[in-house]
């Protein structure tokens, strides 16, 4: 962590025996969770730099994390070619989304934490219903997407491999 006035560095958060992939910070500043190669997630005190829980239960490399705003959920995508739902209060696993055929590679999810978004090297972006755990759509891109984004509640930002970045509408 960095001092943005001072650009002095403040501390080091270390835990994760892999590379880190993703980090995504909860909604009250003082909490962070990152995603990392070991198959893990770790939520973190930003105020300590010290490790509050451990999130297991991927098979494979965690690539990215994303948190709903209200702070009690997080969505992990995974090279297992899933996604978890976890409740950041107990750490548990509130749901296993699966549809894709390859590794997941990033995750969003919309501002009032109903949805995500998922992409994976399988070609598509699908959009998830986060209450039930069914995909609700799937689109195919040219190539591999590898990042997506919420740029408003009803519109899907995804880049890919190729250079390509599709703005996606979703209608009601």
């Amino acid at each position: 962590m960095w001092d943005l006035d001072t650009g002095v560095p403040l501390c080091t958060l270390r835990g994760h025996y892999g590379d880190v992939n993703g980090v995504a910070v909860i909604g009250d500043s003082n909490r962070a969770v990152s995603a990392s190669s070991d198959g893990t997630l770790i939520v973190w005190d930003l105020g300590t730099g010290l490790p509050l829980r451990m999130l297991g239960g991927h098979s494979d490399s965690v690539s990215g994390v994303a948190v709903t705003s209200n702070a009690r959920r997080a969505v992990s995508a995974c090279s297992d070619r899933t996604l978890k739902v976890w409740d950041l209060d107990t750490g548990l696993v509130l749901r296993t989304l699966e549809g894709h055929s390859n590794h997941v590679m990033g995750v969003a999810i919309t501002p009032d934490g109903k949805r995500a978004s998922s992409v994976a090297e399988d070609n598509t972006l699908k959009l998830w219903d986060l209450q039930t755990g069914l995909c609700v759509a799937t689109f195919h891109c040219d190539a591999s997407p590898y990042c997506c984004a919420f740029a408003a509640p009803n519109l899907i930002v995804a880049g890919d491999e190729g250079g390509r970045v599709y703005f996606l509408a979703l209608e009601e």
